[in-house]
C-alpha cells in the first residue's frame, strides 16, 4: 500500500500572522511547508529557524517560491500586496489561502476572482469567525424563515481601546484602517448569514480622531486610516444595514449585531470582554430572538453551542483538505468581493461625503 503524497504548501509573507499559519499546518499530518518568501532580506530564514523547518527553502521573491512544486499557497503580507500577489500564484497553478481584508479597492477584488475563473484556480478568504459553529447556528436561525423579512440589519461593533501599529495604520501598506482589519469580520458574519446579498449603494463617515493623537496612539505621526467608520447600506433585496466599527472610542460598545424581521428579532453578542473585544473577529457570546407568543411580547434565549475549537486551526485545515480532495474554496473570493465592494464604497463616500453606487459585475 502506497503513501498518499503530502499536500505541499508555501507561505508568503512572514510576519505574525504567518506564524498562526505555520503552526496549524505543522499540525497537520498530511501537509508539508516547503517554501516561504519575504521581501525582507534574511526574514524568511529567521522565519524557517523559528520554526523549525529545516528542510523548507527561503526566497526573497515570491515568484521563486511559485516556481517550486506547490500545491498551495498561504499569503501574509500587508493589505496593499495580496492583488498581486494572489493573481501571481493563481497564474502559476497554485491554490490560494488570503488573509483577510481580500483586497484595497473593487477592482482589485474582481480581478482577482475573475483569475480565479479563468485559471479554474481556488481561492479562499480566510474569516476564522465561520468556523465557530454558533455562526453556523445564527445563519439557520435567519435563513430558517423565523424572522420573516428581515428588513434591517446592524452590525460591527467597537473597542474602546485596541488600535494595533506598524502596517496596520499606514494607508499604503493597509489601504484601510479599522474597516479593513475588524470590520470585515463584521460584515462576513451578517452577509454570510443572509446569503450574500447584492448592495447598490453606500453612505458612510470615517474619522481617526484617536489614531492621529499622541495621547492615544504612540505611532501617531504615521496613523493615516481611519480608526472609526459608519455607513448605511441599501440592498437589492429592500434591505439596509447599518456598518459601524471602530478601534477606540469613549463608550464602551456600539451595540449588539441585530436581525429585525417581520416576524421577529435577534440580537448577537459576540464572545469576550475587556478593551480588544466587542468585535466579530472571534466566538458568538450569546443570541436571543425577541417575538410575539400568543399575543403577548416576549423574548427567547437561543442556547449557544459550547466548543473549544481552535478556529485559526478549523480555518487552515479546511483549505488544505480543499486542496488534498481537490474541492471548492471554504470561503470563496467571490463571496467577499461583494464584501469589499462595501468597503471600497464606504472609503468613497466617506471621501465625497455623499452616498456613492456599488457597481458589481454579473
Amino acid at each position: 500500500m502506497t503513501t498518499p503524497s503530502p499536500v505541499r504548501i508555501g507561505i508568503i509573507g512572514t510576519g505574525g500572522i504567518a506564524h498562526a499559519h505555520a503552526r496549524a499546518y505543522k499540525n497537520i499530518p498530511w501537509v508539508e511547508i516547503v517554501g516561504v518568501a519575504d521581501v525582507i532580506p534574511g526574514k524568511a530564514e529567521q522565519f524557517l529557524a523559528q520554526q523549525e523547518l529545516p528542510e523548507a527553502k527561503a526566497y526573497t521573491d515570491h515568484r521563486q517560491l511559485l516556481d517550486t512544486d506547490l500545491d498551495g499557497v498561504s499569503i501574509c503580507t500587508p493589505n496593499v500586496s495580496h492583488h498581486v500577489l494572489t493573481v501571481d500564484a493563481l497564474r502559476a497553478g497554485k491554490k490560494v489561502l488570503l488573509e483577510k481584508p481580500m483586497s484595497v479597492t473593487l477592482d482589485q477584488a474582481i480581478d482577482m476572482v475573475q483569475t480565479a475563473k479563468e485559471t479554474d484556480g481556488m481561492l479562499s478568504i480566510g474569516f476564522q469567525p465561520r468556523y465557530d459553529p454558533n455562526m453556523k447556528l445564527l445563519q439557520d436561525i435567519v435563513q430558517s424563515g423565523k424572522l420573516g423579512k428581515v428588513y434591517y440589519v446592524e452590525t460591527g461593533g467597537g473597542r474602546r481601546r485596541g488600535m494595533p501599529g506598524g502596517t496596520f495604520i499606514r494607508k499604503e501598506l493597509a489601504g484601510a484602517g479599522a474597516m479593513a482589519d475588524i470590520g470585515c469580520y463584521s460584515l462576513d458574519m451578517a452577509l454570510n448569514t443572509l446569503g450574500y446579498p447584492k448592495p447598490l449603494t453606500v453612505s458612510a463617515y470615517t474619522s481617526n480622531y484617536f489614531g492621529a493623537n499622541p495621547l492615544y496612539h504612540a505611532e501617531a505621526d504615521r496613523f493615516d486610516v481611519e480608526d472609526f467608520g459608519v455607513a448605511l447600506v441599501r440592498f437589492d433585496n429592500d434591505m439596509v444595514l447599518q456598518f459601524k466599527i471602530s478601534w477606540a472610542m469613549h463608550m464602551d460598545s456600539l451595540g449588539s449585531t441585530l436581525f429585525l424581521g417581520a416576524d421577529a428579532g435577534l440580537k448577537v453578542t459576540p464572545h469576550g470582554t475587556g478593551n480588544w473585544s466587542g468585535v466579530w473577529d472571534g466566538k458568538i457570546g450569546s443570541m436571543t430572538m425577541f417575538h410575539d407568543f400568543m399575543g403577548a411580547q416576549t423574548n427567547t434565549p437561543i442556547p449557544t453551542i459550547e466548543h473549544s475549537k481552535d478556529l485559526f486551526f478549523e480555518k487552515v485545515r479546511d483549505f488544505a483538505e480543499a486542496v488534498r480532495d481537490g474541492g471548492p474554496a471554504p470561503i470563496p473570493g467571490d463571496q467577499i468581493m461583494i464584501q469589499q465592494a462595501i468597503i471600497d464604497g464606504v472609503i468613497r463616500s466617506a471621501e465625497a461625503k455623499r452616498e456613492v453606487t456599488i457597481d458589481l459585475p454579473n
